[in-house]
């Protein structure tokens, strides 16, 4: 079974030349061996060289015609079926079954042009000479980071040069699957300090030879310090694979765990506090961890009444789009009231809080 060159550059079999151009540009831009770390290069290299095969092939023509009717295998081998044609007839009428691109077959009952194979060879164009034609002057430096006219002549992607022409049709462009949105539960602590975060997918991918295989992929997540609930971090096209559509993102949805002490509120931070009445009156000196572990000293010396808030500055939320900022800690202080005094206890006070306004 051959390769689906339709499924690789993800387009229906109508495809437009601009089509083809869309879907090459969008993966090249992905797969293009310099767009990747080095720990990805060996995968980008075998994508991108498929991807070029794949559009060097639909956007010719005669490939094209070729490959529709017998297939890749016997593009590239030259072994055409015996046409049922006489040398002078250019149409053909046939009820014969082809493997019609990558294996897919499908039966002609209608009058089908058969194309000119008699002195054809299977030419394949250069994958570095493609990619600058299409960017133009970006591949020469300019959205490669300088690096699109090194080429691979000598590496992976050699092939010999053979420029084919353009084919339209109508039709074009496959839908995308609609995204799939995961909730991703992070504690406070992780989105004060930041955090990686690794996930597990499992998905279908299509082969180029035409099978379903299950990945198993891990997707790591750099969580910011200071981002918020809601949150969306998108992986394109990691979705399961399906002939004829674009794999859908996935996307990662950022939820808040409650934390013990606590609450967020917009940038800042929240937490509810307990003294005793004599404190509030005498003073009292709060001792808090926060969320980075260290120990916060707050000295309360005014009178404290019930309800009251004490705002520490800058002891907050990390503002993630403002680095360096954060936003303010908030102190929410209850006053317990004892709920008995004895007489004596009662005549004490009065004597002293008697004589104060």
């Amino acid at each position: 079974m051959g390769v689906d060159y339709y499924n690789i550059l993800k387009v229906n079999r109508h495809a437009t030349d601009e089509d083809l151009k869309k879907a090459y540009k969008r993966l090249a831009m992905i797969w293009h061996p310099d767009k990747n770390p080095s720990s990805k290069r060996p995968e980008a290299e075998a994508k991108f060289k498929l991807i070029s095969e794949a559009y060097d092939v639909l956007s010719d023509p005669q490939k094209r015609q070729i490959y529709d009717l017998y297939g890749e295998e016997a593009l590239k081998s030259g072994q055409f079926p015996p046409s049922s044609s006489s040398p002078n007839q250019s149409y053909a009428s046939t009820s014969t079954s082809y493997p019609r691109g990558g294996g897919h077959f499908y039966n002609n009952n209608q009058r089908q042009q058969q194309p000119h194979t008699g002195t054809f060879r299977f030419n394949p164009r250069d994958a570095d000479d493609i990619y600058e034609e299409l960017f133009g002057a970006e591949a020469n430096g300019g959205g490669a980071g300088g690096r699109g006219n090194r080429g691979f002549r000598d590496g992976y992607f050699r092939t010999n040069n053979g420029y084919g022409s353009t084919n339209s049709s109508n039709n074009g462009e496959m839908k995308k699957a609609a995204a799939v949105e995961n909730v991703l539960p992070c504690s406070l602590e992780e989105l004060y300090k930041g955090a990686k975060k690794k996930m597990r997918i499992s998905r279908n991918i299509f082969e180029p030879s035409g099978k379903f295989k299950t990945l198993e992929e891990i997707l790591t997540i750099e969580i910011k310090p200071g981002w918020k609930r809601g949150t969306k971090i998108t992986f394109p096209e990691k979705g399961n694979e399906e002939p004829g559509v674009i794999p859908a993102d996935i996307i990662f949805v950022i939820e808040e765990k409650p934390h013990a002490l606590f609450k967020r509120d917009g940038n800042d931070l929240i937490t509810n506090q307990e003294i005793t009445l004599l404190e509030a009156l005498t003073g009292k000196t709060l001792d808090l961890i926060t969320l980075d572990g260290r120990n916060l000293m707050i000295p309360l010396t005014d009178t404290i009444k019930p309800g009251a808030e004490v705002v520490v500055p800058n002891e907050g939320m990390p503002i993630s789009k403002d680095p360096g900022r954060k936003g303010n800690l908030r102190i929410k202080l209850d006053v317990r009231y004892p709920s008995r005094l004895t007489t004596e206890q009662k005549s004490e006070l009065r004597r002293v809080l008697g004589s104060v306004s």
